[in-house]
């Protein structure tokens, strides 16, 4: 899933231009694959590109250049917009103000790749050392099964957690992979939550929570990648993350129009629901983690 992600976040950064391609085929031409008349850029039938690749090195080259600076342009003007005024980068992607900016979903594919990158770079830094039971120990991990699951549950994690301790580095690997997985699930986590608490409001759809909510956690995700990355160099940077409410409620109260209180209570119902889904994704990522390594 990882290179899943990676491709994509690469793809939308290459196409984030969203322009006709300078060189296509004429109008009239017949689409290469399906033989179609082309009327555009696009195949109408098919949906191929209709660019002709057949151009020198040198021009490839020019043009590959220019659609990175062309990203840039629009990242650079997209930052300052999250960071500093979201309420105004989401009301204006809304009412159809988008050219200058990078697409949200787009822009959230870069940032998840950026914080799996950060936490594996904060992780390369750190050894996870699991406890072996046996008389060094001071709570023997029989004892606490004893102790305390049922016997069910007890005969269901005893292997498994001896076979975790016996390869943790497949442990990690596993609960990466699948972390990278449930991280989409955010998005319609957090939208059905916004689409619950307006649901009154006929004036607001789905895909306006969508938007909501993508820029919501691209710079939440972005804040947190910053964040881990500054504390492997120096731990006390720890108060960035007091960045992210203060975020959130500037850009909900500005980008759906509410008061204070308005704005607080819905804070905290997405507190509340985002803590109950950390909470069962994490422990699905446990079973699914212990599930695939006692195999």
């Amino acid at each position: 899933m990882a290179h899943e992600i990676d491709a994509a976040a690469l793809d939308s950064v290459k196409t984030v231009a969203g322009r006709k391609p300078a060189h296509t085929l004429p109008i009239g031409a017949p689409c290469p694959n399906c033989g179609t008349t082309l009327v555009g850029p696009w195949c109408h039938v098919c949906g191929q590109s209709s660019e002709d690749f057949h151009r020198s090195l040198v021009r490839l080259t020019g043009e590959a250049i220019g659609g990175l600076y062309d990203f840039d342009s629009r990242l650079w003007r997209t930052l300052p917009d999250l960071c500093l005024r979201p309420a105004r980068l989401t009301r204006a992607f809304l009412d159809g103000h988008r050219i200058t900016q990078v697409p949200p979903f787009r822009l959230f594919l870069v940032v998840v790749v950026l914080v799996f990158l950060a936490a594996g770079v904060g992780s390369s830094h750190t050894k996870v050392v699991l406890a072996q039971p046996g008389p060094s120990s001071n709570i023997p991990v029989e004892r606490y099964f004893a102790a305390h699951p049922n016997p069910a549950l007890r005969q269901w994690l005893e292997p498994r957690i001896q076979a975790v301790s016996k390869d943790p580095d497949r442990f990690t690997a596993s609960l990466s992979a699948w972390a990278q997985r449930l991280v989409f699930l955010a998005l319609p986590l957090s939208a059905g939550l916004l689409g619950a608490m307006f649901f009154w409001r006929r004036d607001i759809y789905m895909f306006d929570h969508l938007i909501f909510s993508m820029h919501s956690l691209s710079f939440q995700g972005g804040l947190l990648a910053v964040s881990m990355l500054a504390m492997n160099l120096n731990g006390a940077f720890g108060w960035l993350l007091l960045f992210a409410p203060v975020h959130l409620f500037a850009h909900l109260k500005g980008a759906y129009g509410l008061g204070v209180f308005g704005t607080l209570a819905r804070m905290l119902v997405l507190f509340v629901g985002s803590l109950i889904g950390l909470i069962v994704a994490m422990t699905g990522l446990l079973m699914i983690g212990l599930l695939e390594v006692g195999q």
